[in-house]
């Protein structure tokens, strides 16, 4: 499980990063993808942490 925690921080942060700068509208990001973005993030989140947590 230890493997699939760095990708997770990876996706993660490049979803936050992608949030972020659509939200300040520096990228154009589309409502309904920064919507879709902001949920997966938050699932990939959450997985992220179980994992971290879990699995020390």
């Amino acid at each position: 499980m230890y493997e699939l925690i760095l990708p997770l921080g990876i996706i993660n942060f490049v979803l936050v990063l992608t949030q972020i700068l659509g939200g300040l509208r520096i990228i154009k990001v589309p409502f309904k993808v920064h919507k879709f973005l902001g949920i997966t993030l938050g699932v990939f989140a959450v997985i992220h942490g179980v994992i971290a947590i879990f699995f020390r």
